[in-house]
């Protein structure tokens, strides 16, 4: 090994050791043991697949999951079909009535998702549920459709050892001051965009 070999590694070597001792201090710090509300917004490809990650990460372990998806039903997707086929036991509701452009209905809109909060409310409330996942509902409180304090309220007042995960675009500020992680997606290049149509098994 020359000499700028063994300088490089030993470089190396020290950067790593010092990124180890902080990762050490931050795990030392983190000493609260509790659920977690995470916020994935943005206008990024991305949410909803992660959230679903995380759905497929704690059914590993065995946990009890809960998912209500607002906007989303008409189209099957990829991660209904797993769910329903393969893990039964999910508590698995949708609004079902589409995306807002297709409905043009405030009104039946507005009914849909206070029969799909409802749901969500449920499973809120119920501290066997180690994680809950409301899709999309920040549109749900961009578009006033549900009461912004009463949605707020439920997901402060959750069992301690129950994870929320939202997403969405937007949602106002008082959602993000509320959860604990706030993941925000950047759009910086989309195929749709570029003429190329959605991919079953990569975008639905």
């Amino acid at each position: 090994m020359t000499k700028s070999s063994e300088n490089k590694s030993a470089q190396h070597s020290a950067a790593m050791q010092k990124r180890k001792e902080k990762v050490a201090a931050d795990v030392v710090r983190a000493e609260q043991q509790r659920g977690v509300a995470i916020l994935l917004t943005g206008n990024g490809k991305g949410k909803s697949s992660s959230a679903f990650g995380m759905a497929m990460r704690s059914l590993g372990y065995g946990f009890k999951v809960g998912i209500v998806q607002f906007i989303k039903g008409k189209q099957l997707s990829g991660e209904e079909i797993f769910i329903r086929d393969k893990h039964p036991e999910v508590y698995f509701q949708q609004m079902g009535t589409g995306f807002t452009w297709d409905t043009q209905d405030r009104a039946s809109d507005v009914a849909a998702a206070e029969a799909s909060w409802a749901h969500a409310e449920k499973l809120l409330q119920d501290a066997s549920y180690h994680l809950v996942i409301l899709d999309e509902l920040t549109y749900m409180l961009s578009y006033n459709y549900l009461n912004e304090e009463k949605v707020l309220n439920a997901l402060r007042n959750r069992p301690a050892e129950q994870s929320v995960v939202v997403t969405g675009r937007g949602g106002g500020e008082a959602l993000r001051e509320l959860v604990d992680t706030v993941s925000e997606l950047q759009d910086i290049k989309h195929a749709f965009r570029a003429g190329v149509k959605a991919r079953k098994g990569v975008d639905y």
